[in-house]
């Protein structure tokens, strides 16, 4: 029984680093953390080193150049959305783009699912643990209950036919740590890629689900006050929704859910 406790307990440690982004166990070589080198230089020494040849004691230190001023991230993700005139160049863009440091903790960009001609666009919020896996949106145990959802209105994301076919993406293309809430100069940075997506995409109406992607597309949150009241974001007409992560954790709001849903599926009769 112990060895077998002490088996679970090593995995469960595992897996934790493993969700904290650790992707190297053991290096090549040993690193000595507590070392220090042998003989650090004197304060005299190093400046005199540093200090131009032939110049006396009286002569005046060089001045520091000026520091690089940072790179705005969010004009350079606007500069790579606009150049991007297919949902495969804009998929490109977004892999080429290093200015979100959730990239670098991610196993895969989590782009977008679905079919591309479709009538809805669904916005979710950010990737999970399977979604960072398989690299498509909604295939946890989230998307599962989502499928079922637009199934219940005869709707599905492999549906050929537009009116009844869904494409589903996420405000965030990298999962972050801990599944924790995107901070907003992420949003701020992804928001010219989303709206570059959209554009491509052109559907007739977009779902924003969850309190993240209302945040992003109308700036302000509230799921509870602003589902089911149509609006606007990205230029297109927009019905906010729940989540299906919080309809997992909170069956009691399903009720408001189908609701939506119903609402959804009388909107699309209407234009079509």
């Amino acid at each position: 029984m112990e060895s077998a406790y002490q088996y679970h307990a090593a995995r469960a440690l595992l897996d934790w680093q493993i969700e904290l982004g650790a992707t190297e166990a053991i290096c090549d070589a040993p690193v000595d953390r507590y070392g220090l080198p042998e003989s650090l230089p004197k304060p005299a020494a190093a400046a005199a080193a540093a200090a131009p040849a032939g110049a006396g004691a009286g002569a005046t230190a060089p001045r520091p150049a000026p520091a690089m001023r940072d790179a705005d991230p969010v004009a350079d993700a606007r500069a790579a959305a606009e150049g991007a005139d297919s949902l495969e160049a804009l998929r490109e863009a977004l892999a080429g783009f290093d200015g979100c440091d959730l990239k670098r903790g991610a196993r895969n960009l989590v782009f977008a699912d679905g079919n591309p001609d479709a009538s809805v666009m669904i916005i979710g919020e950010a990737p999970g643990r399977e979604e960072d896996r398989e690299g498509r949106p909604f295939v946890g145990r989230a998307g599962q209950l989502l499928d079922r959802m637009l199934a219940a209105i005869g709707m599905a994301r492999d549906a050929t036919d537009p009116a009844r076919s869904v494409y589903i993406s996420n405000i965030l293309p990298w999962r972050p740590p801990q599944n924790r809430d995107p901070k907003p100069d992420e949003i701020a940075m992804m928001l010219p890629f989303m709206q570059r997506h959209v554009d491509l995409v052109a559907p007739d109406i977009i779902v924003l689900m969850g309190n993240i992607s209302c945040q992003a597309g109308l700036g302000r949150r509230g799921i509870t006050r602003l589902r089911g009241n149509w609006t606007e974001s990205y230029g297109k007409p927009t019905l906010p929704m729940f989540h299906p992560a919080y309809l997992l954790r909170t069956p009691n709001a399903k009720r408001e859910a189908w609701a939506d849903l119903l609402e959804l599926q009388a909107r699309l009769r209407e234009t079509s």
